[in-house]
């Protein structure tokens, strides 16, 4: 199987920073190839930096989105819509720049947005949701960049939850540059069994995977079936990026969000080491 792998800075801290750029060598010492950048703000990133040292230890960047509240693609709100549009717009420029072929996240929603709500709104929050990722299409065609619809725990979201809802969107937008990421964490509490969902999404749609064990501990500490989504991602031909992605710092907001309320492993330095051990007995 040709994957490259890789870790997100949610491992080690929340926002990242420029503080934190001894993360790219720390991460390409461990083995991995991939080192995916969470961007809280934008602007707490020397980008001109950055991109010269992913250069200088030769290794690839994956660019990931964080989506608050003021980051609502299908909000009531249609300030925060436009915020949404202008940070996922602004994401697949630093992707372009970096050379992240990929921008993925929940971008059809906020995080931490779970409701009940009529039947009417529903469809005109989804309504929102097509007409602005039609737009961003274009955009992120012109940069070359593949949006990744990301779906979310019933926990964390009541838009996207399984992969036959991020189909449906994605096959209403018709756009080759709006696919599917999945992240096996949230799969695990969502998909019936995660190789069909995998074989469903299909070797056209799926453009990313996070493979998070259930607990979003340590991969292969957990019950996920791993051998099985070994099998489903070489039944499709997956090639892209496999990436570890937990939070070991998270802030406040973030913590909120993704509920994360204990230590994941002893530290996040040995949930990255072990993980890639892992990944690479199970996937190389």
């Amino acid at each position: 199987m040709n994957i490259q792998f890789g870790a997100s800075t949610f491992i080690w801290v929340s926002p990242f920073d420029t503080n934190a750029f001894h993360l790219v060598k720390k991460v390409k010492e461990m083995g991995y190839d991939i080192l995916e950048v969470a961007v809280e703000d934008k602007n707490l990133i020397d980008w001109k930096r950055l991109k010269q040292m992913v250069s200088e230890f030769d290794i690839k960047v994956t660019v990931s989105g964080a989506f608050g509240t003021d980051r609502d693609l299908s909000s009531n709100d249609g300030s925060i819509r436009k915020n949404a549009f202008n940070y996922i717009v602004d994401c697949i420029k630093i992707a372009s720049d970096i050379g992240s072929p990929i921008f993925t996240g929940p971008v059809y929603s906020a995080v931490g947005k779970t409701r009940m709500v009529s039947a009417e709104q529903k469809k005109q929050e989804r309504d929102w949701c097509i007409e602005n990722l039609v737009n961003v299409g274009k955009i992120a065609s012109d940069y070359g960049v593949v949006l990744g619809v990301e779906p979310l725990n019933r926990f964390e979201t009541d838009m996207v939850n399984t992969a036959d809802q991020a189909i449906s969107i994605v096959e209403e937008v018709a756009n080759r540059n709006i696919r599917i990421s999945l992240d096996t964490f949230h799969c695990n509490i969502e998909e019936k069994n995660i190789p069909d969902a995998i074989r469903k999404v299909g070797k056209n749609l799926l453009c990313h995977v996070q493979a998070n064990e259930s607990d979003r501990g340590t991969p292969g500490t957990g019950h996920l079936d791993w051998k099985g989504i070994r099998k489903a991602l070489a039944d499709i031909d997956y090639e892209g990026a496999m990436v570890i992605e937990t939070f070991g710092a998270p802030s406040k907001e973030l913590a909120a969000a993704a509920c994360i309320w204990r230590p994941l492993a002893n530290s996040a330095d040995e949930l990255a080491t072990e993980g890639l051990q892992f990944y690479k007995q199970m996937f190389s």
